[in-house]
């Protein structure tokens, strides 16, 4: 344990607490009301009398002779509580004078307002409910040249992510991301339940990874002695529900994949994925527009969210338009008119690299990433893809050089994926069969073949819709945080 003389300090309270036969760490405590309840219900505790029993931690202390004022913060907010010795008794007044910022204590007394307006709980009984060793680096004011100054101990950004628990405690903004992502992945829980939706769990470890074109995880289990992967999507297995019978499943999903970090991407993260059987990308569609505004008036009680000081309107319908259209749009450039070799020197003019062998469809798909993508504001659905894009969906029912998939973007940034599912076994396993080719001559993120889902697909899936929606992003865009690890609690990060 690191020390220093505030630590030290701290831990001589603790041996004084336990010599005073004070346990610092005690079992219960018997909470009545949090802050949002003592607050809510102001004016009857207030002509009631009515004990309460509030408890939080230390976030500011005031001690004027016998009397002190503490701030408490709990999971709902901050309110004062006024120690009175005459109230509390000497022994208690003693127990508060040996309390520090950040220590847990537990109140018992009855609201009242201050001589300077603020309600506040009156404490007629205090109780130590854990002992703090280690000081919170608060910010502190100091007046320099008649100019307030704050010293912040805890704005570097990657402490804030490693210690995440002094984050949330210091910063209220902080609490509310993960509180606004709470109430985003409710919304949509809610929604697909209200369509019916059938929630289940599919497996992490996977002996055949697959659902989408990415480098795995591997592991070992020792006792089969076979190798195994983390999931990089639960596509298949929830196709496989399909087949079973069940018409409408959905799954978050905790996905990885073995990739870089950067600001949008972290290789843990979490995935929603749902599936109607009966359905195509079209019905698909119109389920991702809906659900994505209920997030947004869940998040921010309105269609309307502003990210980086730009205002996006996600009121549906959104508009459609091709991937070949918005190539022609942001590039200026009309694939349909242009030869393979017309297509490779747009490669190289932008120094695009295509991995493995060159296919049309591919060059298509680059161009439009490299040119498009960072230009659709949106919210927008690019539509019909090149059908070498995935093996898992339909051919477009009107131009066999394309499936029907469709990818929405906001902020330039793509936000989920969608097919007409690929229900054909015969096709289904041709076309992974050359994905495995394809992985053989070099591209390094292609599906492998996974022979007890084509088993699935030979005993019949019905037409299906499906869609796949990146939470992390989702939450990043409603919550106007710009980097991902600002909406993931705990963070990948290098050992310290």
């Amino acid at each position: 344990m690191e020390t220093n003389d505030q630590v030290e300090a701290r831990l001589e309270k603790l041996n004084r607490l336990r010599e005073m036969g004070i346990n610092p760490y005690p079992y219960h405590f018997p909470l009545t009301h949090d802050s949002a309840a003592l607050t809510k219900d102001r004016d009857a505790l207030l002509e009631s009398s009515e004990a309460v029993a509030f408890a939080g931690r230390i976030v500011r202390y005031n001690l004027k002779g016998k009397i002190a004022f503490l701030h408490l913060k709990d999971g709902a907010g901050r309110l004062q509580v006024m120690f009175g010795q005459d109230a509390v008794g000497e022994a208690g007044f003693e127990l508060v004078k040996m309390f520090d910022i950040g220590d847990w204590i537990g109140v018992h007394g009855t609201m009242f307002i201050t001589k300077t307006g603020e309600y506040s709980v009156r404490a007629a009984k205090v109780e130590l409910l854990s002992k703090a060793v280690r000081p919170l680096p608060i910010p502190k004011e100091k007046i320099e040249n008649g100019v307030k100054v704050i010293f912040d101990e805890f704005k570097d950004v990657e402490t804030r992510y490693r210690q995440r628990y002094v984050d949330l405690t210091l910063n209220d903004s902080v609490r509310e991301v993960f509180l606004k992502r709470s109430r985003i992945i409710q919304s949509l829980r809610e929604y697909l339940l209200g369509q019916q939706y059938l929630e289940v769990e599919t497996p992490v470890l996977q002996s055949i990874y697959g659902g989408a074109n990415a480098r795995p995880f591997s592991t070992h289990h020792n006792a089969l002695d076979i190798p195994l992967y983390l999931r990089v999507s639960n596509e298949l297995y929830l196709k496989r529900c399909i087949v079973g019978g069940f018409p409408k499943v959905f799954e978050f999903a905790k996905d990885f994949r073995n990739e870089g970090i950067d600001r949008t991407h972290n290789p843990e993260f979490t995935l929603l994925e749902f599936y109607q059987a009966y359905a195509d990308y079209n019905d698909m569609m119109k389920h991702f527009e809906t659900i994505y505004a209920a997030a947004c008036v869940a998040a921010n009680g309105s269609m309307q969210f502003t990210f980086q000081e730009k205002t996006f309107d996600l009121t549906p319908p959104w508009p459609r338009m091709t991937m070949k259209e918005a190539i022609k749009k942001f590039a200026g450039l009309d694939v349909d008119t242009l030869s393979d070799e017309a297509l490779q020197a747009e490669l190289n003019k932008g120094q695009i690299e295509l991995k493995g062998a060159y296919l049309r469809g591919l060059a298509i798909k680059a161009l439009f990433e490299a040119h498009c993508e960072h230009q659709l504001e949106g919210p927008i659905f690019i539509i019909d893809f090149p059908k070498e894009s995935t093996p898992l969906c339909k051919a477009h029912r009107n131009d066999p050089t394309l499936v029907e998939q469709f990818e929405p973007y906001i902020n330039g940034w793509e936000v989920g994926n969608a097919y007409s599912e690929l229900n054909d076994p015969l096709a289904q396993r041709k076309l992974l069969e050359d994905q495995v080719e394809r992985g053989r001559g070099g591209e390094d993120e292609t599906h492998p073949l996974d022979e007890d889902f084509l088993r699935a697909l030979e005993y019949g899936m019905p037409p299906t819709g499906g869609v796949g929606i990146g939470i992390d992003r989702m939450v990043m865009l409603l919550t106007d945080s710009p980097n991902i690890k600002d909406v993931l609690l705990f963070p990948l990060m290098k050992p310290e």
